[in-house]
C-alpha cells in the first residue's frame, strides 16, 4: 500500500517547537524596541528628564521577564484550559493567574532595573509598592489575557488541522442508531470536515490534560475526557489500561517487554513503545496471551 502523503500538521511537527519559542521571542523583542521608542519620544516631548537609556531598561526588563514567564502560561492553561460551560470557576482560576503573572513580572523586572541603574552608578525607585503594584497590574491583567488568548487560539488552529473527536451525541428524533453509552465511532472534526471514525481503528489512547489522543494510523485525534471518563466507554474485551496515562488496543499489541524495574515496555503494530506500569503488567500480558 502507497504511504498517504503528509499532512501540512505533520509536515509541521518539525518546525513546532522552534515556531512556538520564536514567536514568543520575536514579539517581545519587538514590543520592547518599540516600547523603549515611544516613551523616549514621550519623555522628550513632555521634557521629563530622563536619560535615554533608561525607557530601554524600563522595557526591556519588562519584556525578558514576560518572556520567561510564557512556559508558566503555558503549562498553566494546560492545567487550566478555557472552557464555556465552566466559565465561572475558570475566570477565578485565572484571575489568581493574572495576580501571580504580575507579582513575578513586577519583582523580576524591579531586580533587573536596579542591576542595570547599578551598574552606571544610578538607583532605581519603586515606591510606594502598593500604588505602583497597582499600576502595574493594570497593564499585566491585559497583557496575561493577551498572553492566554494567543495560547488558547493557536491550540485550537492546530486541533482543527489535526482533527478533533467527538463523541456522538443522541439523536434530536427516535433511538440512537448505536449505544452512546459504548460507542463505536466517533465524529471528528477537521478544517470544515467531518467523518466517522471507528472504535476499533483506535490503536492507542494517551492521556495529555483536559484531552485524550486518539492514535489512528499515524494520526492523532485529541477527545476532550478523561481518560477514566472514555476507558469506562471503550470496550474492555478489546481495550486495556497500561499506565495512568495510557490505553492500548490490545489487537495492536506486538509484544510486552518486560523491564528490570518490575514495569514493561509495549510495542505497538505502529512502532510505538508505550509504558505499562507493574499495577497493569500481569493483568495486560493475561489479556493479550503474550509472553513477556
Amino acid at each position: 500500500m502507497q504511504p498517504a502523503d503528509p499532512t501540512l500538521y505533520q509536515r509541521y511537527q518539525p518546525w513546532r517547537r522552534g515556531v512556538e519559542a520564536g514567536f514568543w521571542v520575536v514579539q517581545y523583542l519587538v514590543s520592547a524596541l518599540a516600547n523603549s521608542i515611544t516613551v523616549n519620544m514621550d519623555v522628550r516631548r513632555l521634557h521629563l528628564g530622563f536619560s535615554a537609556w533608561q525607557p530601554a531598561v524600563w522595557e526591556t526588563s519588562s519584556a525578558l521577564v514576560a518572556l520567561a514567564l510564557v512556559p508558566a502560561v503555558v503549562w498553566f492553561t494546560r492545567r487550566f484550559p478555557l472552557r464555556l460551560e465552566d466559565w465561572r470557576r475558570v475566570l477565578a482560576l485565572h484571575l489568581l493567574g493574572s495576580l501571580a503573572w504580575s507579582a513575578l513580572h513586577v519583582a523580576g523586572m524591579v531586580v533587573l532595573r536596579k542591576a542595570a541603574y547599578a551598574s552606571v552608578g544610578d538607583s532605581y525607585d519603586f515606591t510606594p509598592w502598593l500604588w505602583e503594584f497597582g499600576y502595574e497590574y493594570l497593564k499585566d491583567v491585559r497583557s496575561y489575557a493577551g498572553v492566554v488568548l494567543t495560547i488558547e487560539g493557536y491550540r485550537l488552529l492546530l486541533r482543527r488541522l489535526q482533527g478533533e473527536a467527538m463523541l456522538l451525541s443522541l439523536p434530536d428524533e427516535g433511538p440512537p442508531v448505536e449505544p452512546v453509552e459504548r460507542p463505536e465511532r466517533f465524529l471528528v472534526r477537521k478544517l470544515g470536515r467531518e467523518f466517522l471514525l471507528a472504535a476499533n481503528d483506535i490503536e492507542w489512547l494517551q492521556a495529555s490534560g483536559n484531552y485524550v489522543n486518539l492514535r489512528v494510523r499515524g494520526h492523532d485525534y485529541p477527545l476532550r475526557s478523561t481518560l477514566a471518563g472514555i476507558e469506562a466507554r471503550l470496550d474492555p474485551a478489546r481495550f486495556a489500561r497500561v499506565h495512568r496515562s495510557y490505553m492500548v488496543n490490545l489487537d495492536r499489541i506486538v509484544s510486552i517487554e518486560p523491564l528490570e524495574t518490575g514495569d514493561a515496555r509495549v510495542h505497538m503494530q505502529d512502532g510505538a513503545k508505550l509504558p505499562c506500569s507493574r499495577t497493569y503488567r500481569g493483568d495486560l500480558r493475561q489479556r493479550a496471551g503474550l509472553e513477556g
